[in-house]
């Protein structure tokens, strides 16, 4: 069983926390506490349920597994076996104290030789005599000191070095989390105090975590399937078996993780082995490149065609990013054609051919100069960009066609509302980041399966199959920008791989992205494939 269940999720959960711990099998004996804490609402403030010395077949307990309002996106379960102080509620974990106008919860694995000291001056100090709230206490006085009012103000490397010093004098895991972030140290040894963490990850109908003395089922009541990572003492079987597998941390190390998401993991370092920290090269300017571009389409048809229409837009923009210096568009067959320019400024061909034909040939050969030659350069001069953006009334009216999400029911948008805003509240509003998460977390969760998907499936239906092609991605980070106010444009072309690089076949074949319109940046492109 493990002492010290936590789980962090990309939205709220309801899940059902079963503590088969409090009906003891023969010959096993019941905890000196449990408790469980967690954030109502995504509010700063944390509701705590703990019981010391409970007797079998607790009331409290029963509650706990039949609490629907036990709804949040971040848990904290703690079972205790007392080593330092009473058995009393003063005693018993997880422990929360307000802090930098948050609530902060704090478990601990493991017991120390002895509890710390609390100064004379010390502005928090411990209701106890427990050696885990003597801990909490000093800690929260150390972030006080260093001015941080949230796990995101924290520095990861100071962090994790001042629970090493504390870890010299005996066991310790913790989870300490201020609703938002929630921070993890697996203790020095990694014995039986380690902490082992296992990512979750949609689509799933059904998914449970158990052994013969905890059970937490999270999607019983029927909570949409989320992406989150659990973090246990001792690893907890999945029902049913999930992709992934627990993985034990590295001991001495700090993880970091927000919305079910890892945000960081520092490792421990000798002190010896640590890196000198070298000042920042910034790289050499890369100079525009020249590009030849070759397209060939064949269709062949078993029978003549004697009448067909084609529209052909083989023609590479030409724009700020990129000069067309010389382009030939032929086909096989003889017709009609009439060149013209779309609405959105590409270059169109339209074919009339009334010539009958078996096959029919297309080639396009361009020769291209690429101007945009730090395509990752998304900052403005200017202050940063937060969500939601606010645009001059003339800069909304013609940004409006990339704002229009696609047309889907109101329940899958809101649906997709709701995924999109995690990612903007995981990244504390900031447009950059955000992007980048998503980009990230399409190319690192979704499956790249072809023949999954066709022409007519929806954003909504690869966010829930978790699977597609580049087209599928790209239109659902179209849908989820413009769904968080962001414009954002469907985008077609090549993608150079190199010579000699193992993906070279993919650039022998056209491929699909996005471009997001960014504040005095312009049009940048995003790959989630």
């Amino acid at each position: 069983m493990p002492n010290l269940f936590a789980m962090s999720f990309e939205g709220a959960l309801a899940p059902s926390i079963d503590l088969k711990c409090l009906s003891p099998g023969p010959g096993q004996k019941l905890p000196d506490g449990w408790g469980i804490g967690f954030y109502p609402g995504g509010e700063p403030s944390a509701a705590v349920l703990k019981e010391a010395r409970p007797p079998e077949g607790s009331m409290r307990g029963e509650l706990v597994r039949q609490w629907e309002n036990l709804e949040a996106a971040c848990f904290v379960v703690h079972v205790r076996s007392a080593t330092w102080g009473s058995i009393t509620d003063a005693n018993t974990q997880p422990f929360s104290r307000s802090y930098g106008r948050r609530d902060w919860l704090f478990a601990h694995s493991g017991s120390l030789s002895a509890p710390l000291a609390t100064p004379n001056d010390a502005i928090f100090e411990p209701v106890g005599s427990s050696d885990t709230e003597a801990v909490f206490c000093a800690l929260l006085g150390e972030l006080q000191r260093h001015g941080w009012k949230s796990l995101a103000d924290c520095d990861p490397v100071v962090l994790r070095d001042w629970f090493a010093s504390i870890n010299g004098q005996g066991d310790l895991t913790v989870v300490l989390t201020d609703g938002s972030d929630l921070a993890v140290y697996a203790d020095i040894v990694g014995g039986a105090s380690g902490v082992h963490v296992i990512e979750v990850l949609p689509p799933y109908a059904e998914l449970a975590f158990a052994d013969s003395d905890l059970c937490v089922d999270i999607t019983k009541r029927e909570v949409k399937s989320r992406k989150g990572i659990v973090i246990a003492t001792n690893p907890l079987e999945a029902l049913p078996p999930v992709a992934s597998e627990w993985r034990k941390l590295d001991p001495g190390s700090l993880l970091i993780v927000r919305e079910g998401a890892i945000r960081s993991e520092t490792k421990a370092i000798a002190p010896a082995q640590r890196p000198e920290r070298r000042r920042a090269i910034r790289p050499p300017k890369v100079l525009p490149k020249t590009m030849r571009v070759t397209h060939h389409t064949t269709y062949t048809y078993k029978n003549p065609v004697e009448r067909s229409i084609h529209t052909l837009r083989l023609t590479p923009m030409h724009d700020r990013l990129q000069q067309v210096l010389e382009n030939r568009l032929s086909v096989s067959v003889d017709g009609q054609s009439r060149d013209y320019e779309d609405v959105h400024g590409n270059r169109v061909r339209r074919l009339l051919l009334e010539t009958p034909f078996t096959e029919l040939r297309i080639e396009s050969e361009s020769i291209v100069r690429l101007l945009d030659t730090d395509p990752l350069d998304f900052r403005s001069i200017g202050p940063r960009s937060t969500i939601p953006l606010v645009w001059m009334p003339w800069h909304r009216q013609i940004l409006a066609p990339f704002l229009l999400p696609q047309e889907l029911p109101e329940s899958e948008l809101q649906e997709l509302v709701e995924y999109a805003m995690s990612f903007v509240s995981r990244n504390n509003y900031d447009l950059i980041d955000t992007l980048l998460d998503m980009n990230a977390s399409i190319f690192r969760e979704y499956k790249y399966v072809q023949g999954a998907t066709n022409l007519t499936t929806t954003p909504f239906e690869v966010y829930v199959d978790r699977q597609g092609v580049c087209q599928d991605f790209a239109n659902l980070y179209i849908c989820l920008a413009r769904l968080l106010g962001v414009p954002a444009r469907y985008v077609c072309g090549y993608i150079y791989t190199g010579p000699k690089n193992a993906n070279q076949v993919q650039s022998e074949a056209s491929h699909a992205w996005l471009q997001v319109y960014l504040p005095e940046v312009g049009w940048k492109g995003f790959d989630p494939t």
